[in-house]
């Protein structure tokens, strides 16, 4: 099997508050493959953005990782020194944020915080950089680039700061974007854009994507495979047809069947039980879903079953949800 273009492997991430250790992230071990769309999803609080950050090596202060790696084209992102980081952030790996106006510069020009990628990581002149810059403008779909490089992000609307986001991200060709939540905020129509303009850079260079979201419908459409977190933990991985189709973990069951279709109707809707557990706890059980969990055996709370974060597929659970037979169709 080829390598792949990102492997996370037991990475465990704690942050230190006033209130006490919050253990954010334990043994996340998943991989995405060149050219792959991987579509990580979750509860608000599971996890999704803090992984998005410790391989981007963007962490808060108060945090700090205690185990694992993230393998990038050989480095070991993790325990990559902040110069090697400055070099690989930007050229190799990029992101997209959730909100692009506190993500970008607002004192800045549009275009010149383009252009400072650029400069930085693609190799091109001062010369050439404002007009490399409008051209990427012009690729995500900006009218008028050359007047809109001029402009502020305040002057911008919240789908054009978004696009001007993906340009930065995509100037220099990265081999991997990760993207958190790149269409929160925005209207269907735009929502759609950007997420076939991240797609056609994905088909043409190559370039493997991690698209964080809490939205399983949009996940459903855009993701090769998708990755399942709880409470700090990777649950579940599968190809997105055969997530959909046979759910095995418990609570991947339980959070399809609590996102609304095309066709839903209220009433057919379910919630999930309980509440995510105190991360703050001094001893939480091997499962964070144990106490939730409607298929909990005794042994959940003390063994959680390991994950080969080079496989295609991955499911933490000893009392899974039954396969479905063989040759039934994927």
């Amino acid at each position: 099997m080829a390598a792949p273009a990102l492997l996370v492997d037991n990475l465990s991430v704690e942050f230190q508050t006033r209130s006490g250790v919050v253990k954010a992230l334990e043994g996340v071990s998943f991989n995405v493959a060149k050219g792959e769309t991987l579509a990580v999803v979750g509860e608000s609080g599971s996890g999704k953005s803090v992984t998005a950050y410790a391989v981007m090596g963007i962490l808060d202060a108060a945090a700090a990782v205690t185990s694992g790696r993230a393998v990038l084209g050989g480095l070991d992102l993790l325990a990559a020194s902040k110069e090697a980081m400055a070099e690989v952030r930007g050229r190799e790996v990029a992101m997209i944020f959730q909100n692009p106006r506190t993500a970008l510069n607002p004192i800045r020009r549009v275009g010149d915080q383009i252009a400072d990628v650029l400069l930085r990581h693609a190799n091109v002149t001062p010369n050439a950089a404002p007009r490399e810059a409008i051209k990427l403008l012009e690729t995500v779909g900006i009218t008028d680039p050359v007047r809109r490089a001029k402009a502020y992000p305040f002057e911008l609307s919240g789908g054009m700061c978004q696009r001007v986001m993906i340009a930065i991200a995509l100037a220099a060709q990265p081999s991997l974007l990760i993207a958190d939540e790149p269409t929160t905020g925005l209207d269907v129509t735009t929502q759609a854009i950007i997420m076939d303009i991240i797609a056609e850079r994905a088909s043409a260079t190559g370039m493997a994507t991690i698209f964080i979201t809490h939205d399983l419908g949009l996940a459903a459409e855009r993701a090769d495979r998708i990755v399942v977190m709880h409470a700090g933990h990777v649950v579940e991985a599968q190809r997105t047809r055969d997530l959909f189709a046979h759910p095995r973990h418990p609570y991947t069951q339980a959070l399809i069947a609590a996102t609304p279709g095309h066709t839903s109707r209220l009433a057919e809707l379910s919630t999930i039980g309980g509440n995510l557990p105190d991360l703050r706890a001094a001893k939480l059980p091997a499962c964070r879903y144990a106490a939730r969990c409607p298929r909990k055996l005794a042994i959940c709370d003390s063994s959680l079953p390991s994950i080969d974060p080079t496989a295609p597929e991955a499911l933490a659970c000893h009392n899974p949800v039954s396969s479905p037979p063989m040759g039934e169709a994927a």
